[in-house]
């Protein structure tokens, strides 16, 4: 038995406002197959759509889906195809859904797929539970195939962040590409580890022994290589005092 999707009341964001803009360089460029394309404006299609899902910081050789790409060259699968390929492709699966929380990467998903934030709380808990019952693939299956989707987007066009600058405010909303890509409560693990409060020497003092350092530098220190020492251990001596930078 499927779980039905909890009830959230969407509260009033820009893109559910009407709009009249004229536009402009701020504007979101729309990639749609709408129209023949030639083969350089497919390949930015594409790009846009690697963009949209991974974002700039993940759009990488190893991440390319070439056969769904293909395919959408050849017209064998629509742009809403290729974009629900790449929401559920291995490196995507591996990059966003085993580093964050349900929580943060149904805010991830809403805002890539929809291309907005998500109304509230109650509906970050409602996909998550979409997410957490029915698996990834189901969960990205109900975003793509919402009337949501298929109103705004159709079966042509990639997905963008909707009316994100509006004439009537001197400040846009803050484009979900600068947002942090972990959520917070990873980012707190990491200073509690220490990587962001103690500062290098007091690190490489955890994470190298002293025993071991001072062995590693009576080698090197014998064989004359002291110079040839790489950033990582020259540091780690000179956290120990054995050499001076």
């Amino acid at each position: 038995m499927t779980i039905p999707l909890l009830e959230y009341p969407p509260s009033t964001q820009n893109q559910r406002v009407a709009g009249y803009e004229v536009p402009g360089d701020e504007q979101p460029k729309l990639y749609t197959t709408a129209n023949l394309l030639s083969p350089s404006e497919m390949d930015e299609l594409i790009r846009a759509a690697y963009g949209q899902i991974f974002h700039e910081q993940q759009i990488l050789t190893s991440n390319r889906q070439t056969f769904l790409e293909s395919q959408l060259r050849f017209g064998q699968i629509t742009v809403r195809e290729f974009i629900r390929g790449l929401a559920t492709s291995e490196p995507f699966w591996q990059r966003n859904y085993q580093t964050n929380n349900n929580y943060r990467f149904v805010q991830m998903c809403v805002q890539r797929i929809l291309g907005r934030d998500i109304y509230s709380e109650r509906e970050k808990l409602a996909w998550s539970i979409v997410l957490a019952s029915n698996g990834l693939k189901n969960f990205i299956d109900a975003l793509v195939d919402s009337d949501e989707y298929l109103e705004n987007f159709g079966d042509d066009t990639v997905p963008y962040q909707r009316r994100r600058i509006i004439p009537q405010r001197t400040q846009g909303d803050l484009p979900f590409a600068r947002m942090p890509r972990y959520a917070e409560d990873y980012r707190s693990q990491l200073q509690q580890l220490g990587y962001f409060k103690h500062q290098p020497i007091d690190i490489f003092k955890t994470y190298y022994p002293p025993a071991s350092v001072r062995f590693v530098a009576g080698v090197l220190t014998k064989a004359g290589a002291v110079v040839l020492l790489g950033g990582t251990i020259a540091i780690a001596l000179a956290a120990w005092g054995i050499i001076s930078l």
